[in-house]
């Protein structure tokens, strides 16, 4: 007989540990399953700077440490496994895993969302060191230095707008001849004199040894080449929710994030959502935070109210 659990979270990044902490506390017999290491996309970055209660910062490798360590202060425990399909049984779930299923009476989905990557020589070697995909959280590392963002809609016009309290000078980098962001971002972009817009242009390398050194560029019009020296890249060119397992199951939006109430609540009743993957959270760790432990307490309740 396999015991079943109260709340399975599928995820350990920081919404689905801080809701571990809360269903935890609710004395709900909870299991995080993680497919990979546990922190999610924090662990991008080196220093984290923004997360209230940290004056001076701190690392993501701690921040991660001390969430992990006090949800399984609380009772929750950590397995290795990615899960691969949700099923109903009466009023339960089954979660189906690489190594073994799971029975469970309520579920929280926080498998996040991955940084959608340009895919070129150098990305994954030079990330963290001079290439980012979040400006607000290491916009502040880039004081005074010349960079990059590659990207052309909303959220590229505004990381590109953010960028410029911190840089020397940047280049917004976009592989067409005219953006996609709203008309207000681009007129704030054009007016603004520290950056130089660099149309029908796209990135075929990124070089540096220990930290990025220039860009490899490519004119898709002309066809021609220039090599750019520059000390940052922020690549903006979307997210990928990590939805598709449960595509089937449960209502998504047009972005592929999962839909869900004030509440956390998916469209399947016992099925809640939080962080990255949801259509109700802003990418960053507090408003992922935030969003889990609405789903605990939600979770909580919807639990009591079954007699469990």
């Amino acid at each position: 007989m396999i015991d079943k659990h109260d709340v399975v979270i599928i995820g350990a990044g920081p919404a689905g540990l801080a809701a571990a902490i809360y269903t935890g506390r609710a004395r709900l017999n909870t299991l995080v399953l993680e497919k990979g290491v546990p922190g999610g996309q924090i662990l991008q970055t080196d220093w984290i700077e923004n997360y209230p209660g940290f004056a001076d910062g701190i690392s993501s490798l701690d921040l991660i440490q001390a969430f992990r360590d006090q949800a399984q202060k609380f009772g929750a425990r950590i397995e290795t496994e990615e899960v691969t399909s949700i099923v109903e049984q009466d009023q339960t779930w089954l979660l189906k895993g690489t190594r073994k299923d799971y029975p469970t009476r309520a579920v929280i989905i926080a498998t996040g969302a991955g940084y959608r990557k340009l895919g070129v020589e150098g990305e994954e070697r030079l990330t963290g060191r001079g290439v980012s995909y979040c400006a607000t959280c290491d916009g502040a590392f880039f004081r005074d230095k010349r960079i990059a963002v590659v990207g052309g809609g909303d959220n590229a016009l505004k990381e590109a707008l953010f960028l410029t309290k911190f840089c020397a000078s940047l280049k917004l980098i976009h592989r067409r001849d005219r953006f996609r962001g709203e008309k207000i971002l681009q007129e704030r972009v054009f007016a603004n004199a520290k950056i130089e817009v660099l149309w029908d242009t796209i990135i075929e390398s990124i070089q540096g040894e220990d930290r990025l050194e220039s860009l490899q560029l490519r004119n898709v019009k002309e066809n021609s080449t220039q090599r750019l020296e520059m000390e940052g890249l922020f690549v903006s060119i979307g997210m990928n929710p990590n939805s598709e397992f449960v595509s089937d199951l449960v209502e998504l939006n047009e972005w592929k994030e999962i839909r869900v109430d004030s509440r956390m609540q998916t469209s399947r009743k016992g099925l809640f959502a939080a962080g990255d993957v949801t259509s109700a959270c802003p990418e960053q760790i507090a408003t992922a935070i935030g969003t889990g432990v609405s789903a605990a307490l939600a979770l909580t309740e919807y639990l009591d109210g079954m007699g469990h």
